[in-house]
């Protein structure tokens, strides 16, 4: 019995860790890059667009540096990812080419995606890129990215990658067939074969996988990845490598994630998911309803205290008067503007200060409740 969700599904997109595609020496195999393009280009045969996810870069780059383990300092990372960027992408664009498909790179940071004028050009590219047959292979900006500012894992960037560029499916490949109800290295555990809508995984004992110290992400980042591509309506497939053309074609094999949601706007799920608050704004009892009950926005009278350092478009929690987060949203004003503003009416701010004022704190369409 074939899985309906992964048949009928016309755009997928399918993530792959570094332990799938590098030796343990830490260079590209390139025996296994061919064996995933061949299946990539079989699903694109059988009519479906395919945006890859691929890790790699950093480990791809360890053994050209004589680097004997992925580094734990940022700029060590940066400099592996620099050189092993350009070696992944050359050998993909080389076994692609076999099939006659033409590939794109696209390098991502967090800023690329929650900043309103960042993300609709993100859907663009990829738009442009699938319309004219190129599959876009998709990685963290490593380069660049800083501690602050990162997806911290590339399972989490493909979940929100799926939703970004309208996916109808998302497909996890690591290093272990699918989720178990237990360490699957010991004896008496089992394949969890579908995890379905609302499922609480709360008595299954998630451990990492092996992943022989090249990746950054464990069995937890996966299961995390599903639940944010499911809760925006998109089914995911975890499993192995191996498992590839077996899960595309709708195999059961591995872990299928049923959705558990409807889709949300992008942004707003960039926003939830990926990023970090510079700070956090203390919501008075009748600002917290106004903002999770009606979905109102957030205006100046309903903040009681300010803290962290942030400037206008930034992300700050949005908290209430015991510190619990609400919901998080992008800023209108810097941390130095808004104590003067506290407490007071929109109507006060603007007779005073100006109509630069009389905008809210938070807008409701940059806000997502958590």
């Amino acid at each position: 019995m074939t899985r309906e969700a992964v048949t009928a599904a016309r755009r997928v997109v399918v993530k792959v860790g570094s332990s799938s595609l590098t030796t343990a020496a830490g260079g590209i195999d390139p025996e296994r890059v061919r064996r995933l393009v061949d299946v990539l280009a079989a699903t694109r045969l059988r009519g479906a667009e395919v945006v890859l996810v691929s890790s790699g870069a950093i480990a791809a780059g360890l053994a050209p540096l004589g680097m004997p383990s992925r580094p734990r300092s940022l700029p060590a990372q940066q400099a592996a990812a620099s050189v092993g960027q350009g070696l992944l992408v050359h050998r993909y664009t080389e076994e692609l080419a076999r099939h006659d498909i033409t590939t794109g790179q696209v390098l991502l940071t967090v800023d690329d995606v929650t900043r309103r004028s960042h993300y609709r050009n993100a859907y663009q590219t990829f738009a442009k890129l699938l319309e004219l047959g190129v599959l876009p292979i998709v990685n963290e900006n490593d380069t660049v990215a800083t501690s602050e500012i990162r997806f911290g894992d590339n399972d989490r960037l493909a979940a929100l990658v799926a939703h970004l560029v309208h996916a109808d499916l998302l497909v996890l490949l690591s290093d272990v067939e699918g989720l178990f109800d237990g360490d699957p290295s010991h004896d008496g555990t089992t394949l969890i074969s579908e995890v379905a809508a609302g499922d609480d995984l709360g008595h299954v004992r998630i451990g990492s996988t092996g992943a022989a110290g090249l990746g950054s992400g464990g069995m937890q980042t996966k299961v995390d990845a599903a639940r944010i591509a499911g809760g925006a309506g998109i089914p995911v497939v975890l499993t192995s490598a191996p498992n590839a053309a077996a899960a595309l074609a709708g195999d059961e094999v591995g872990t299928l994630f049923h959705p558990a949601g409807k889709r949300r706007p992008t942004r707003l799920l960039w926003l939830a998911h990926a990023t970090e608050p510079k700070g956090s704004v203390v919501l008075d009892a009748g600002a917290v309803r106004a903002v999770t009950e009606r979905r109102a926005s957030l205006l100046a009278a309903g903040v009681t205290s300010v803290s962290g350092s942030f400037v206008a478009g930034d992300p700050v929690d949005l908290t209430d008067e015991a510190g619990t987060p609400v919901a998080r949203g992008l800023v209108n004003f810097d941390a130095e503007e808004l104590p003067a503003l506290l407490g007071r009416s929109t109507s006060d701010l603007k007779a005073e200060l100006g109509a630069a004022y009389e905008r809210e704190v938070v807008h409701r369409d940059d806000l997502i409740v958590l």
